[in-house]
């Protein structure tokens, strides 16, 4: 008999807590950038992986003005020194550590080499990405396992790497940049939408592992944007922009910034793509073609040249 009660009180107590959460979370989606009050990152050490250039750099600049000592990881050295002459450039610290992460054993290793260098993490960006734009008949193979390696793979072992430090404190925040790739298929994306659902769930199950453990100070935020005009995906179109808008990098960045600074646990941009989220698990196969004809997805890579090498 009392065990009954307590199952009725759980589940109320869980339909309760989840409408909650869910309300909370729909108005923090609605609400404009910078009415939601901020988290100091002053002298937080920051990681962001692929930040030799795009939104890693300019995420790695904008946290520097807060403060923040930077952690530059990329596989492009001279990028990662132009980064890091831009943060000294607005006051911050940074360093450089040049690693490949379609290698495992080289994350251990210049894992390691940080923690040597700069002790434990407090913000873990997994931001790092790569994409073919080839349709799957058409792409090689070593460049669809170069792209589930990066995309996917990488995100166990940053993880594994600088999450002990922060749940040990009950501190510490995480973030995987994936995309709404990762909620969706799209034609010439097949292998990177494979990876980028593989990363929602890597982050997605991490974020449940943490919480199991009861360690609320350890914030996650996954990052689902749309396309972002950086150079990794030149040449795409849309068509509807007044919807789904190619995504200028300073405005993404500005609302990345603000997702993490105020502990959201997931940010889509545009703010149309929440509708998609919300009835992807419900559409057949069939009715999301359509809807992909009909808003110019699956003719967005179509003219797709990728980020283009300086001579």
């Amino acid at each position: 008999k009392f065990e009954k009660m307590d199952r009725v009180i759980d589940g109320a107590k869980m339909v309760f807590g989840t409408l909650f959460f869910i309300v909370l979370n729909f108005f923090k989606n609605l609400l404009p950038n910078g009415v939601l009050p901020r988290k100091s990152v002053e002298g937080k050490k920051v990681l962001i992986t692929g930040s030799g250039s795009g939104i890693g750099r300019l995420m790695a600049i904008e946290f520097a003005k807060l403060g923040a000592d930077i952690i530059i990881w990329d596989v492009n050295k001279d990028g990662a020194e132009e980064t890091k002459k831009q943060v000294e450039k607005v006051g911050g610290k940074a360093n450089t550590f040049v690693v490949d992460l379609s290698q495992y054993k080289d994350i251990h290793r210049v894992a390691k080499e940080t923690k040597d260098a700069v002790g434990d993490v407090d913000i873990l960006i997994n931001n790092a990405g790569i994409v073919t734009g080839k349709k799957l008949f058409d792409c090689p193979d070593e460049l669809m396992e170069k792209t589930m390696a990066v995309n996917t793979n990488a995100l166990f072992y940053t993880a594994k790497n600088f999450l002990p430090a922060m749940l040990a404190k009950d501190s510490g925040h995480l973030v995987t940049v994936a995309s709404m790739a990762g909620k969706t298929g799209c034609v010439g994306l097949v292998d990177y939408c494979a990876s980028k659902h593989g990363a929602i769930g890597c982050h997605d199950s991490i974020a449940m592992e943490i919480l199991a453990q009861k360690k609320y100070g350890v914030n996650t935020t996954l990052i689902c944007p749309f396309f972002i005009n950086t150079g990794m995906f030149h040449g795409v179109t849309t068509k509807c922009p007044a919807l789904f808008p190619i995504l200028e990098a300073e405005y993404a960045v500005e609302c990345i910034m603000e997702a993490i600074l105020t502990n959201r646990p997931l940010l889509c941009m545009p703010k149309a793509s929440y509708s998609i989220l919300a009835l992807i698990g419900l559409l057949p196969i069939e009715a999301q073609v359509l809807m992909a004809d009909f808003f110019g997805t699956n003719e967005s890579m179509n003219d797709f040249q990728g980020r283009q090498k300086k001579d």
